[in-house]
């Protein structure tokens, strides 16, 4: 099942959504630390100020007596109704215990009078309901008597975890708000951002097998998108150019067929008009055949480039001798090359490694479209050589008709024929040297065709090593 496709303006705001909800997350969990320790670092330094105060008075008095006879003295020293604040002789019973919620002391060890209390003196621990608490235990002398009694000293963090429950409150609060802020702007101004880009698909809706002359404007396009405007307009060239030879490849197709066609149903007809003899019969059986065998070449033809467009191929290849192979395909040609007093000179040597079926084929193809187009009386030079790249057979004529830049062009398109005139030599369907185009890029080679000032024109195909 396809999963409905998310739009790309509510992809992008997520995405922003999701980095600023990280982002604030991260500050918010970073400041609630810092502000975490920053107020234990305080409970921590008045729970220590407290106790050295209660040493410093502890020094001032004279007896315990004083002591135990001014208790609210030190219990409004408190730093909060649930503190703690012990005083108690070692090994003794404390006489002075002001512990609201009874809580039992851990184990601490009580600082000695000669030394300051510090931060590691003092002792973590919680409460039952999972509010921290910071014990410090220390020894103070009493007066001149020089007595010393244990100090216990506790802070309830009730007041710091409050703070810090608000806090936490209001950074979840931040977070969720900066999250749906940048979700709405993010939104929208991805949004307004991506109108060039719904233009270009309103421009492309637009093209239709009828239209495909419309282009996106680059020049006005955003930066980030000419780019794309450009392969696009690229891409549509190659389809209309596709289209436009599909489209002539389809009425050619349909003249070529046509012809045969018609001169089938045409003879026919006539035939079957009146009584006929035996050879009468014959011999229009046997043109019926010429033509249907010309129109199983041409669908031949047609099935082998349309396999050839289809993808690339594995042929098998072998060594071949290219003189051999040369003179081979213009003896096979000499009768028609005969017809027009057109001779051959071959200069070839050394071996190709191809299809020697598709090979032939090809050379072939291009050696009776020189017989057909050379001028009367002149040579069909066929060279072959082979250099460090592969081989090269080359073949020559001189033309008896100039050929433009643009003919020349278009010498390897389907069913293209250069002078219809000369088909009474060789039936010619177009397509000899759209095949010789289609087997040399099945070998992984090419073919060109060059035409010099003087009216030489050449065809060189380069069969890989």
């Amino acid at each position: 099942m396809n999963r409905p496709s998310r739009s790309l303006a509510v992809r992008i705001a997520l995405s922003f959504a999701v980095i600023v909800c990280i982002v604030v997350g991260m500050v918010g969990a970073s400041l609630y630390h810092a502000t975490n320790l920053a107020l234990s670092t305080r409970a921590d330094y008045q729970l220590i100020g407290r106790v050295e105060h209660f040493r410093s008075l502890l020094h001032d008095l004279y007896t315990i007596k004083e002591i135990e006879a001014r208790p609210r003295l030190f219990e409004t020293m408190l730093g909060d109704r649930q503190d703690v604040i012990i005083f108690r002789r070692a090994g003794a019973a404390p006489f002075i215990n002001v512990d609201p919620e009874q809580l039992p002391l851990p184990p601490l060890h009580a600082v000695p009078v000669t030394r300051p209390i510090g931060l590691d003196d003092l002792y973590e621990g919680s409460r039952a309901d999972g509010v921290r608490m910071r014990w410090v235990g220390a020894q103070a002398r009493i007066g001149e008597s020089g007595e010393v009694v244990e100090i216990i000293a506790a802070h309830v963090m009730t007041q710091e975890a409050h703070v810090l429950s608000v806090y936490l409150w209001r950074v979840w609060v931040n977070v969720i708000g900066a999250v749906v802020v940048t979700l709405l702007l993010a939104w929208w101004v991805t949004s307004r951002g991506l109108l060039p880009l719904k233009s270009m698909a309103d421009k492309a809706a637009e093209i239709t097998p009828n239209q495909l002359s419309a282009r996106l404007d680059v020049a006005h396009a955003p930066a980030e998108l000419q780019s794309l405007a450009a392969s696009f307009n690229a891409m549509l060239d190659r389809l209309e150019h596709g289209y436009e030879r599909l489209l002539q490849f389809s009425a050619d197709l349909a003249h070529e067929l046509r012809t045969p066609i018609g001169v089938l149903i045409g003879e026919t007809q006539v035939t079957l008009a009146h009584e006929r003899s035996v050879a009468e019969y014959r011999n229009v059986l046997e043109s019926n055949l010429e033509e249907l065998e010309r129109l199983a070449r041409i669908a031949q033809n047609i099935l082998f480039l349309a396999q050839a467009d289809h993808g690339p191929q594995r042929i098998e290849r072998e060594h071949l001798d290219i003189r051999e192979e040369l003179e081979t395909i213009c003896t096979y040609f000499e009768g028609i090359a005969d017809e027009r007093r057109i001779t051959f000179d071959i200069d070839a040597s050394g071996e190709m490694v191809a299809n020697a079926i598709m090979c032939r084929r090809a050379i072939g193809n291009v050696v009776v479209n020189a017989v057909r187009y050379a001028a009367a009386g002149s040579v069909v030079r066929v060279e072959g050589r082979v250099d460090a790249g592969g081989a090269v057979v080359v073949v020559g004529n001189r033309l008896d008709v100039r050929i433009g830049e643009e003919e020349l062009g278009k010498l390897f398109d389907r069913f293209y024929r250069g002078d219809a005139a000369r088909s009474e030599f060789t039936e010619s369907s177009g397509l000899g040297l759209s095949i010789v185009q289609a087997i040399m890029r099945l070998h992984g080679g090419h073919v060109t065709a060059d035409c010099t000032r003087d009216d030489w024109i050449e065809f060189s195909l380069w069969f890989p090593v």
